[in-house]
């Protein structure tokens, strides 16, 4: 990695991003990266504080002559999605993210590289450790468990900030000032299972759906991909009649805000079908592919040996697959007021079997509560014809967009003077910080912006490279103006 921190300008950044790399993060087990936060503002001379969910908030003077300046904060969170691919040999709770060079970007070997947010965290802390830019007064905030619930920004308090503007550098695409975004809420649908032996002389198999792209089920929701759950219960409602195979278990997605790239079931099948049932799978294959087409072109099925084990009754099988066919999935409604913003959507993230219980997980998005609270209805209704029970968890607001407000203009001008022309203004269809930072300070004007990354809550997460020095460049000039 030499390379990168070869570029003076963006060598820091880089360097505490390498460091960053090697602590485990993963949403829920970013104790370890949140203190190394921590320590990198008491080294550089900071004033240090963490709040009572473990949050880390930094405060920086002012460079001489702006002690009058208003207190800008810049903000990002520690935490990542933990995606990987089926036989990586990496484990997220102890193993350093293997980050590696491919021309202008930078990837990981066969996980997610955690650019998202490491990127924002790492050029918070560069600015922190500068000593040539002019600056106000500066604090930075790094929240805890954003991709799992928004815990850091859902637990801050109000008073704890003295900023007037708020910079977010969660964003995900360079040439863009995000003013707005989504609300979400999760839906947690479960079932009890009655469980029995399996049929005499069968024979565990596991059949698989894999090879999709998946995608962050905001940013990419509108994107043709395919849902290897959703695919999973069309294929086991195509072929079950015709193979009359018991289901002993469903395992699918990871995170309920990654569109899910794999799923299975376990099954138990008499053995003497098995090529049969191969040869209906490769059909199914060639029809889902045909389907999917150039959206998401990886898709595979496969049948493997599994571990025997109870079967689940036929009417629970029954009622799983239906669901499953009947839950939202995608886009349920564009935007009528921004053009090619999604402004509602589902994402059916997560599906597993456990402890005799069967668990699906749904997170929906929309920047109109109403809309929301229509969908988890809706979510709720269909799961109760099926016999399955729906509770809502974790709901955030979304951000309303200000397009007018001073910091806007400022973070315009300020890259019309590095680059020439002027941000995009957009809204976004994922949850952002902003929404839950702003309902407790009212007063703060917010923006976000950040480099071009792509594929991020997949194990194809990559950014660009001369993004980031552009993203650094545009940063320390917002900085210089506020």
């Amino acid at each position: 990695m030499e390379s990168l921190l070869a570029a003076p300008e963006t060598q820091p950044l880089w360097k505490y991003f390498l460091e960053l790399s090697r602590i485990p993060r993963g949403s829920k087990n970013e104790a370890a990266a949140a203190q190394w936060v921590a320590d990198q503002g008491k080294a550089l001379g900071c004033e240090v504080e963490r709040d009572a969910v473990g949050n880390v908030i930094l405060r920086k003077k002012a460079s001489p002559g702006r002690e009058g300046r208003p207190t800008t904060c810049l903000q990002a969170h520690v935490d990542m999605v933990c995606e990987k691919n089926e036989g990586t040999p990496h484990d997220f709770l102890k193993d350093p993210i293997q980050v590696r060079r491919d021309g202008d970007l930078l990837r990981a070997t066969g996980t997610t590289l955690g650019a998202d947010n490491g990127i924002g965290v790492c050029s918070a802390l560069a600015v922190l450790a500068s000593k040539d830019i002019a600056h106000g007064p500066l604090e930075v905030l790094i929240t805890i468990d954003e991709e799992t619930g928004l815990t850091g920004a859902n637990g801050l308090v109000g008073g704890l900030l003295k900023s007037k503007y708020l910079l977010n550098l969660d964003s995900e695409e360079e040439g863009f000032l995000t003013i707005g975004c989504a609300g979400g809420v999760d839906t947690i649908v479960t079932r009890p299972l009655s469980l029995a032996a399996p049929p005499a002389g069968s024979r565990a198999y596991r059949l698989k759906v894999f090879g999709l792209k998946g995608g962050h089920s905001g940013i990419d929701i509108h994107a043709g991909r395919g849902n290897a759950i959703r695919l999973l219960a069309q294929v086991l409602f195509d072929l079950r009649p015709q193979f009359s195979f018991e289901v002993a278990a469903f395992k699918g997605g990871n995170k309920r805000n990654a569109i899910p790239r794999e799923a299975s079931a376990t099954i138990a099948l008499d053995p003497a079908k098995e090529g049969a049932l191969r040869a209906a799978l490769a059909a199914q294959q060639a029809h889902w592919k045909a389907a999917l087409g150039a959206f998401d072109p990886g898709l595979e099925l496969a049948l493997e040996p599994a571990e025997a084990g109870k079967v689940m009754s036929g009417a629970d099988a029954d009622a799983a697959i239906r669901l499953l066919l009947a839950l939202p999935h995608g886009v349920e409604a564009m935007s009528p007021d921004i053009k090619g913003l999604v402004q509602t959507s589902t994402n059916l993230g997560v599906i597993g079997t456990e402890g005799g219980r069967l668990e699906i997980n749904l997170l929906t998005r929309s920047s109109i509560d109403a809309s929301k609270k229509a969908l988890t209805e809706r979510i709720a209704a269909t799961c109760a014809l099926g016999g399955f029970q729906a509770e809502l968890s974790g709901g955030y607001p979304g951000w309303k967009p200000e397009p007018r407000a001073s910091l806007v203009q400022i973070v315009q001008d300020a890259n019309q003077q590095v680059f020439g022309k002027p941000l995009e203004i957009m809204a976004i269809h994922a949850g952002l910080e902003c929404g839950l930072i702003g309902e407790k300070y009212p007063d703060m004007e917010m923006v976000s912006f950040g480099p071009s990354m792509w594929d991020v809550h997949t194990p194809d997460e990559h950014v660009s490279i001369p993004s980031v020095g552009n993203f650094w460049k545009l940063l320390v000039a917002v900085l210089e103006r506020v």
